[in-house]
């Protein structure tokens, strides 16, 4: 699926030797250099339980620091780029949700309207609201499939092994994932429950469009990625292209004869999640983001203080759900974090974690190889030793209990 307990779960970096930018150059001394062995242990020990490379950066009183570690691709010994560009699945949703706060800022767009004013064609209950689709509270269908209450899956779409394997190039256009969702019946009573939904962050992208007169690609760019700088951030619409340097990913999936396979799917049409999920970044990209975002420079302090508003059925290991990120409590040792992690139906994890000063940040890409991680075990203790690493200063404390999210 695109959004998997796993997406929820990633973590960090690791030093290497050699490191290269985004725009192929050398990563400075001042970043490469940091002597962090604990955090070169800690997301050595992800690739050990069984990924393929890990970058990772990490922003803190220290300054920052820069690693990566496994291998780039299958077959080849080069360690993940520092600074590659890849598919950031839901960590999209952050932006998203920025976007649309600021249109709620400039009076474009009212929070708590029903979705249905600006959206009628639809035809949507009334009782949904802007704030619902950006707080998964609007009982829409999730287009990607569901969670039946025995933890059983509903599929939606091809969203998963060989079904998506096989149409892993083909085009969705917004309008038909969301008409998809609204086939079904609603879940809940809109307002009444949490349940993640990426067919509210798909209206959410026409949302923005319709009361703009934009494209989502054109406003990102006018209000976000253009101020901040994020040169290795796009929203690529229809297009599989990854743009270089970047690490491959591979999906491992049973064929019609139930044998193992690995594919690589590098390339990969990303519109099945359209701007639920469809977005690459980088490391520092994301880590600037963030940082501008939770320090106050994106959003009215207002606005930022909805954005962490979490509705209380949404609470969980993984915190609890404002507007588009997790809200987490981490224990005495650790403080709180804001986060929204993700994963791309095949081959990508992102990872997004900050501080709600914007002071410290944790971002990195993990990738998928020919292995079949411990996500049981093995994956989860890895997991919170970074995380202990990063926000609890490496003592021990409430980050052995912190799953962090989708």
């Amino acid at each position: 699926m695109a959004v998997t307990a796993l997406a929820a779960a990633l973590l960090a970096g690791a030093a290497a030797p050699a490191l290269a930018t985004a725009d192929g150059k050398a990563v400075p001394k001042a970043a490469a250099g940091q002597n962090r062995p604990e955090l070169q242990k800690a997301i050595q020990a992800i690739v050990d339980a069984g990924f393929l490379g890990v970058q990772a950066r990490v922003n803190d009183e220290r300054g920052e620091w820069v690693g990566s570690a496994g291998r780039r691709k299958l077959g080849a010994d080069a360690k993940p780029p520092a600074n590659g560009r890849f598919r950031i699945g839901s960590s999209t949703k952050p932006f998203v949700a920025t976007l649309v706060l600021q249109l709620v800022a400039d009076g474009k767009i009212k929070l708590d309207a029903p979705v249905a004013d600006y959206l009628p064609t639809f035809k949507l209950d009334r009782r949904i609201t802007v704030r619902m689709l950006l707080q998964h509270t609007s009982g829409l269908y999730n287009y990607t499939g569901e969670f039946r209450p025995d933890g059983s899956v509903e599929p939606g779409i091809p969203a998963m092994g060989k079904e998506w394997a096989d149409v892993r190039f083909k085009t969705y256009q917004p309008e038909e994932l969301v008409r998809f969702g609204l086939s079904k019946e609603l879940r809940f009573t809109p307002g009444e429950k949490w349940s993640y939904s990426n067919t509210g962050y798909t209206l959410a992208q026409l949302l923005v469009e319709k009361v703009t007169g934009h494209s989502i690609t054109e406003e990102m760019k006018r209000r976000i990625l253009g101020p901040l700088k994020l040169r290795g951030t796009v929203l690529p619409g229809t297009s599989p292209e990854l743009p270089r340097p970047h690490p491959h990913g591979y999906f491992r999936y049973q064929d019609d004869a139930g044998q193992w396979k690995v594919i690589d799917v590098t390339r990969q049409n990303p519109s099945m999640t359209a701007a639920a999920g469809d977005m690459i970044s980088t490391t520092r990209d994301l880590a600037t983001f963030f940082s501008a975002l939770n320090g106050g420079k994106l959003l009215p302090a207002k606005l930022l203080a909805e954005m962490r508003k979490t509705h209380p059925k949404s609470a969980g290991p993984f915190g609890g759900y404002g507007l588009g990120t997790y809200v987490q409590d981490m224990g005495p040792n650790c403080g709180t974090v804001l986060h929204h992690n993700g994963s791309t139906a095949g081959g990508y994890v992102s990872v997004l974690y900050g501080t709600p000063d914007g002071k410290k940040t944790l971002t990195a890409s993990i990738t998928y190889g020919d292995a079949a991680p411990d996500l049981a075990e093995a994956f989860p203790n890895a997991r919170d030793n970074l995380l202990k690493q990063v926000f609890c200063d490496g003592r021990t404390g409430s980050a052995n209990e912190a799953k962090p999210t989708q």
